[in-house]
């Protein structure tokens, strides 16, 4: 192809070569462009209608996909079909204007000291996958402070291990990876960017964006007389990338790529997660999804049951219609990837196989999952 396509180049002259190299370069540079690592960045996915306002933290965790609320305190979506309260549409709420879409949040950030309900409200989401320790990383948020609310600092990102979850309204006391260090303004209808590079020195897999610190040790501005006592801010085009150089994931001893294929042999299948109740994968588990993929691709004689399980919580036949379902998602995933049918099987056990304990949060977790046989590995033999 360069024999051929040389010459043309050249009678182009060397603007035009010039050019259609650069062009050359920058669409190479974007095809390895590394991926955004945050689901549903922009707010643009619901889990159901946003009809109305939202006092309790679960309000918004029923409805913004992926996107949850660690604390009581709920964090608000504005969008075409949200009703926002007549005497929240006075103090200027849902005047903002997306980003990116058509729909946002907002959270308050600071006013503990004045007494405000909900003084802290935080933003939650699982990472398509989990940190790579020594990897370097960008993140960034576009935010716009309400036009009469109070301007802070310290709004930040915080990326944690496990999944945050307190029941009361309270100030998350951990430390932030990015953080604004300078007070952030922004005129009526304007966003700016709150951004950071850091390195991960663990593999966390959870994203926190909120203001992680007391109002003592926050700096604040009262931009007008009659600024409410409190900051909020509306949140839009949430983006977590690495930084090149992009390390290599080490492989660990049980990493599902290392599975020996033996006939009867039952595997079970880490880091799957589902919506409560529900039986739609989300984002983070494609990872271990795609280990399998590879897996199937690797042995193409090898054909699998994909077996769901549940804890004791619930209705017994609930429980296994769900865990038929859930299992038949990973089917279908692997289906839609180029895997035969006759080589995927699937069912649902309900609660009838534990592995732990139910008598334990720890344990009830364990028995929550999803996992395959090895039916077999020569077709047409079991």
């Amino acid at each position: 192809m360069q024999k051929n396509h040389f010459p043309i180049l050249v009678c182009l002259g060397s603007f035009a070569l010039i050019t259609l190299l650069n062009c050359i370069c920058l669409s190479t540079l974007s095809a390895q462009s590394p991926e955004n690592l945050v689901p549903n960045p922009s707010f643009e996915r619901f889990s159901r209608v946003p009809i109305g306002w939202f006092y309790k933290g679960k309000h918004f965790t029923d409805v913004m996909k992926y996107w949850n609320a660690p604390t009581s305190a709920s964090p608000d979506i504005f969008g075409p079909k949200v009703i926002i309260p007549k005497h929240w549409q006075e103090k200027g709420f849902g005047k903002q204007i997306a980003r990116t879409g058509s729909s946002l949040v907002g959270i308050t950030a600071y006013g503990c000291e004045e007494g405000k309900p909900h003084c802290r409200e935080y933003l939650q989401i699982q990472l398509k996958e989990s940190l790579v320790v020594g990897q370097k990383y960008h993140f960034e948020m576009w935010v716009s402070n309400l036009s009469k609310s109070l301007r802070i600092n310290r709004l930040g990102a915080h990326f944690s291990m496990e999944e945050l979850e307190f029941i009361e309204d309270k100030v998350i006391p951990v430390k932030p990876q990015v953080e604004a260090k300078e007070i952030i303004t922004t005129h009526f209808g304007q966003w700016t960017k709150v951004e950071g590079d850091f390195e991960a020195t663990e593999e966390a897999s959870y994203l926190i964006i909120g203001n992680f610190y007391s109002d003592q040790e926050t700096k604040v501005f009262k931009s007008r007389v009659d600024a409410f006592n409190y900051a909020y801010y509306y949140v839009d085009d949430v983006e977590l990338k690495k930084v090149q150089p992009i390390l290599k994931v080490p492989i660990k001893p049980d990493d599902l790529s290392k599975t020996p294929i033996e006939a009867g042999k039952v595997v079970t299948l880490k880091n799957i997660f589902f919506e409560t109740d529900k039986y739609e994968l989300l984002p983070r588990s494609f990872v271990e999804l795609g280990k399998l993929l590879a897996l199937m691709r690797e042995h193409p004689n090898m054909v699998i049951e994909i077996r769901g399980h549940t804890d004791i919580v619930g209705n017994k036949d609930y429980n296994q219609y769900l865990s038929k379902k859930r299992a038949k998602a990973v089917v279908q995933f692997l289906a839609e990837n180029g895997i035969e049918s006759f080589r995927l099987q699937y069912k649902g056990y309900g609660s009838e196989l534990p592995i732990a304990t139910n008598d334990t949060k720890t344990g009830r977790q364990m028995n929550r999952r999803v996992e395959f046989k090895i039916i077999s590995n020569s077709i047409g033999m079991n």
